[in-house]
Formats: C-alpha cells, structure tokens, sequence
C-alpha cells in the first residue's frame, strides 16, 4: 500500500468541495494569467495529493474495497490523465484535480473537468480500479474471462463506434465506453459490480452483460482475501518527473481529442436559443439547461426507459455545444423547456440509430 493510500485508509473522512478547498500550501502561480500558468512544466507545479480533497474519494475507494473483502489495495499518483497502466496495480489521476486553478484552466480548454466532483470522481476510479484488479490479479488470462469480455492483446482502438442500444455492454461512464475495448469492458463491469447486488440484477436484468456482472460477482468472491499476484509500486509518469509544459499538453491532447460535439444540433439550438449580443444580460442557454435538468429529463423519461443513458450524454453534448456557440436563453421559460424537451429526444432517437465515433480516452 503505498503513502497515499495508508493516509487515506487512517484518518476519518473529511468533506471538501473540489474547485473551493483551501490548500495549506500556497503556490505562486495561483494568481497568475492562465496564459502564464500554461507555460510551467509540469514538475514545476509543485501539486500533490496529501492535502487536498482527493483524498476523501481515494478514502472512500479503500473502504469499498475492504468491504467487498478484495486484498488489493492500489497506490495513487499525480499523472497527465486517467490510467492505471499495464501489470502494474495502481491508479494515476490528473493533475488538476489537485488544484482549483487547474480545474479552471482545464474547463477552459477542454469545456469539461473529468472526475471534477466527489461523485464522478469516484466513478472514474471505480473504472480505474477495475483495471488495477485486472492487472493485479492477472485477470485476463484466464478462459472465461476471455470468453466473456475477449482478448486483452487486442490492439487499442484510435476510434471506437459504439452501439448505443446494445445490451451485451453495461453503462458506467460517457459514450458507451465498455465498448472501447475488452479490458474497457471489464473495468465498467466491475464498477458496476460495485453498486448493491440487488441494484446491478434489477437494472440488468434480461441483458446479455448481466452475465458478465454475474462472473465479475462469482470471480470477486473467489478471490476474496487473496493476495494479488502482481505488487508492483511503480508509478508510470508521475508529475515531478515530466518536463512537458501545460500549454505543450494541452496542444497534444486537443490534437488527439478534439472536443467536438455534435455540430448537428446547431441549426436547431439556433433557433431555440439566442446568439444576438443584445440578449447577454439573459441566462446563458448552457446555464438554463443545467438548471432545469431534472425537471427536463422528467418530460422526457416517459418514453426514455432504457434509453437514459444515451439521453443523458445528448443532453451533455448539447449543453457543451450551447456554451461553444454562446447561447442566451431569452423567451419563455416554460416554452424554453418543453421545446428543449422535444428536441432532445428527437437527437437521442438520432443518436441512436446515426453510429457515431468516439476517441478511447
């Protein structure tokens, strides 16, 4: 178990508010232009996780863990992104989560904080933490796992085309990731295995992946208390050893991940919202949407049923496109909302059955 990880198992949770923690540490680059901030290296930054509300995820993570009786306990680092890499099991996070300001240059560039809150954060590694069980316990070489997710040497995807109707994938993160890869699979698999038992059989039930969770069930009861077969504490990348600066990151991964949403909504999010510049002292479009997101998906939820999932990533994209054209929602309200609402599923219903690509992350 690595510092960070004991640290987190030790002391009683304490509740933090991502972009609002105070650090103990103070860095001098806090109060700087993002345009100077971009041009720091990475081992420059200076930014850890001890101190900060990463460690009441990572806290949380633990004890899912050692209630679920699985030995494995994975150590944490500060990296470029999301991983947990090959035959090693433990779990990198994104630098900016370990610091307010980052998250701001983050949003600013990417339009999106991944793992950003309490809630998605544990999400995210709950996912990561299927790939360090993976690879800790060498899961993957087993025939039944095989069988059921496929080889783990298969090359990764620079695209993947998901099916959004398929029901031999579980739904974990965005887009319909299980159906990036087979270790993608199995790592949404088992982050769905963490919920209730009783949840995963009832949202389940009568899908082919149900018999994926049932495995990935059976599988974690087998190796209840065993010690895993891979230990290794290494840690790929980590922050302080990267001399690549923020602005040279961002360049590559805005290359490799271009944040393109939809532009078919375009004409349709015109004509709803506003783009004329006399309207601006009105509620931005993306705003508005956040807002009322409940009561919107409520006006569609009668038809959705199995269909949430994918609705809920049209409505994201939607709202992200809504901030990149500068929408104002001027009119009414009420007239606002139900027109959104249609729309809205109309596009999932287009989504659908349209076959869309998507970058692996």
């Amino acid at each position: 178990m690595s510092s960070s990880s004991s640290s987190a198992a030790l002391h009683p949770v304490r509740r933090r508010s991502p972009e609002g923690v105070r650090h103990a540490r103070r860095f001098p680059w806090e109060k700087w232009p993002s345009e100077r901030i971009l041009d720091l290296r990475f081992c420059d930054l200076g930014v850890a996780i001890a101190g900060t509300w990463l460690e009441e995820p990572i806290e949380i993570l633990c004890c899912e863990l050692e209630n679920r009786g699985i030995r494995l306990r994975p150590h944490f680092w500060l990296s470029e992104e999301w991983f947990s890499p090959g035959d090693i099991p433990g779990i990198a996070i994104p630098f900016y989560l370990a610091h307010p300001r980052l998250m701001q240059i983050e949003r600013s560039k990417m339009h999106e904080v991944e793992g950003g809150t309490l809630e998605s954060c544990l999400k995210i590694l709950r996912h990561e933490m299927g790939h360090a069980v993976q690879h800790g316990y060498q899961l993957q070489r087993r025939r039944r796992w095989q069988q059921l997710f496929g080889k783990s040497s298969v090359r990764y995807p620079d695209h993947y085309r998901p099916k959004p109707s398929s029901k031999r994938f579980v739904l974990h993160l965005d887009r319909w990731y299980a159906q990036a890869h087979p270790d993608e699979d199995f790592a949404e698999t088992f982050a769905v295995w963490f919920q209730p038992r009783p949840l995963w059989r009832r949202r389940y039930a009568g899908w082919p992946a149900l018999k994926k969770l049932e495995y990935v069930d059976e599988l974690m009861n087998e190796l209840e208390g065993a010690r895993p077969v891979v230990k290794s504490n290494a840690c790929i990348d980590p922050l302080h050893r990267l001399r690549k600066t923020l602005r040279e990151h961002y360049r590559e991964k805005l290359s490799h991940y271009p944040v393109s949403h939809p532009r078919t909504y375009d004409h349709d999010l015109q004509r709803l919202f506003s783009r004329n510049p006399r309207h601006r002292s009105a509620e931005s479009a993306a705003t508005f949407l956040r807002r009322h997101r409940v009561e919107i998906r409520h006006l569609v939820s009668r038809w959705a049923g199995d269909l949430r999932f994918t609705l809920d990533q049209v409505f994201k994209d939607m709202v992200v496109r809504c901030r990149q054209l500068r929408l104002f929602a001027d009119g009414s309200e009420r007239q606002l909302k139900h027109s959104f609402a249609t729309l809205l599923a109309v596009q999932t219903m287009h989504c659908l059955y349209s076959g869309r690509s998507w970058h692996p992350l």
